[in-house]
């Protein structure tokens, strides 16, 4: 179930246009995107494009900003957007996303598809480096996010609302 009684919503939409050599990660807050079957307009990962070849189950990265709290509280300084993620989500726990469960995020809809693993792209940001990169990627473990298919496209915008639609969980 989503968290409690509060609402899930966008807490912060994040993109990344393509520069040369770069990773899709830290990701940059924008306030409003176009959500398409390849994911958001303007974003671009290098991973998922030259490893994946745009796979449209990878089109999208979702994190909840309270997973991030936690690793915060664990002394990672991470930040919406910085694991890579396209939307940071508010109210929903990350064991309330699996396989297969969809939602609508205001007039879009998306399908949950798989788990993301912690990859050795992290060791890019800034504060992990090579040093301290073994040890974030096992705090990682099960906390990476997960990948969408874009079921419906649109416009969305932070605070949006995200709303389950009928799922039977596996």
């Amino acid at each position: 179930m989503i968290s409690g009684n509060m609402q899930a919503t966008i807490h912060q939409i994040s993109l990344k246009p393509e520069r040369a050599g770069a990773r899709g990660l830290p990701k940059e807050p924008v306030p409003e995107a176009i959500l398409t079957t390849s994911g958001l307009r303007g974003d671009f990962n290098r991973y998922r494009h030259e490893k994946k070849q745009d796979a449209p189950h990878m089109a999208l990265l979702l994190l909840p900003v309270e997973t991030i709290q936690a690793l915060k509280d664990e002394g990672w300084p991470v930040e919406p957007g910085h694991l890579g993620e396209n939307l940071t989500t508010r109210g929903i726990s990350y064991t309330d996303f699996y396989a297969g469960r969809k939602f609508r995020i205001g007039q879009t809809e998306i399908e949950i598809t798989e788990e993301a693993a912690p990859c050795s792209n992290l060791y890019g940001l800034p504060y992990i480096g090579r040093e301290k990169g073994p040890s974030f990627l096992k705090s990682m473990l099960n906390r990476r996010g997960w990948y969408a298919r874009v079921r419906k496209q649109g416009a969305i915008k932070v605070g949006d609302s995200i709303q389950p639609m009928a799922t039977q969980k596996p």
